[in-house]
């Protein structure tokens, strides 16, 4: 219980849930409520400032009425705490008839996000100290806090299919991102696995190759290339835990940023300004491109891509842009902007991924190259 009250008074909230569940309709929406609060906001300091003892305290009425709204965007649960905070204050420097109403009428919109969007428990503790509030704070609304549960109620139970879909989508993103973990770690092997088979033909060719080795130095190479063998086996053992089900392994050697340019499509274009990367870095960055080639195509189909590869600073950058294209066909997991993220934090790297102002869809990736 102390858990839930702390969850929702005092507790971090950084869910964001307002802009994924409306999309689009995210500016209007956000524009709308902010307009409805700052006519209430004038409404509160109006009644305010007509009293007869009023005096610079109006300010604080119209930013306690209009703040949380600024916040519900952010944070419902944010707003929400504001908006509580604010209500007996504003209830002692607002009296007369109405001054009730129009606060239940400025919190009403934050009651319902947060029971749209929240858990169970706290969207009972947050009705709970809401309907006290709307009781004890002005009397004149006293019968209006019956309603709060109410409303809270036939919400939260509206909303269940949103929270529902959202869990679904954060452990969709999470079992992605182990996947993509998996998978990186398996191409990884290889290119690990190449330079240990190259210090084994190194170590074991050091006698033929250098004249006058002594015996010590000689043993010391073999023990080093044992090891070396050692390791890559100890890889391909754990390598076989993390395949999937009938999985087999791949034979081919692992792509790197020399074949970029192979995954352009007609009519594309490409740049690739560097050629010397290291070969996880090669890989990362032709997986980067690989994507968003296969987005582009299937999200936008007919759309013009341009492929950007370069090193400034040392960072490897690579800039995919595709313009606007024909209607989605649709298909795809809708893991891939997981994937591509996973690859490049592996690296310590960015990711941006944005439309364009055209209409069109832009991935940049930052990877450091460290030392080559």
């Amino acid at each position: 219980m102390f858990r839930t009250l702390y969850r929702t008074v005092l507790g971090p909230d950084h869910t964001r849930v307002l802009p994924k569940a409306l999309g689009r309709l995210r500016v209007p929406v956000l524009a709308a409520l902010i307009v409805y609060a700052f006519v209430w906001a004038v409404v509160a300091s109006s009644n305010y400032v007509r009293q007869a003892d009023s005096d610079g305290w109006w300010v604080i009425v119209f930013a306690l009425t209009l703040g949380p709204y600024v916040l519900l965007f952010w944070s419902p649960l944010y707003a929400w705490r504001l908006i509580a905070a604010g209500f007996f204050p504003v209830s002692v420097l607002v009296v007369g008839d109405g001054a009730g109403v129009f606060q239940y009428w400025t919190a009403a919109p934050l009651f319902v996000a947060v029971a749209a969007f929240y858990s169970r428990w706290v969207v009972v503790s947050a009705t709970l100290i809401s309907t006290l509030l709307v009781a004890f704070s002005e009397p004149q609304a006293a019968d209006m806090a019956l309603f709060v549960p109410i409303i809270a109620a036939v919400v939260y139970l509206f909303g269940a299919r949103g929270r529902a879909e959202r869990d679904l989508e954060e452990e969709r993103d999470a079992k992605a991102a182990l996947e993509e973990r998996a998978r990186i770690a398996r191409e990884m092997h290889d290119v690990v696995a190449h330079h240990m088979s190259m210090v084994v033909v190194r170590c074991e060719t050091a006698p033929y190759r250098l004249k006058g080795l002594s015996e010590e130095a000689e043993k010391e190479l073999a023990e080093i290339g044992e090891a070396a063998r050692e390791a890559i086996t100890d890889m391909q053992r754990l390598l076989g835990v993390l395949r999937t089900n009938g999985q087999q392994p791949e034979r081919e050697p692992q792509p790197g940023i020399s074949r970029i340019t192979e995954l352009v499509r007609p009519g594309d274009e490409a740049e690739v300004g560097v050629d010397d990367v290291p070969e996880a870095v090669g890989l990362t960055a032709y997986r980067i491109v690989q994507e968003a080639l296969t987005n582009a195509t299937r999200h936008a189909p007919g759309s013009k891509a341009s492929v950007h590869v370069h090193e400034n600073g040392g960072v490897l950058e690579v800039v995919v842009v595709n313009t606007p294209g024909g209607p989605s066909r649709g298909g795809g997991s809708g893991q891939g902007l997981v994937g591509m993220r996973e690859r490049v934090a592996v690296h310590g790297g960015t990711l941006t991924v944005k439309s364009t102002e055209d209409g069109g869809f832009l991935v940049r990736a930052r990877i450091p190259l460290g030392d080559k």
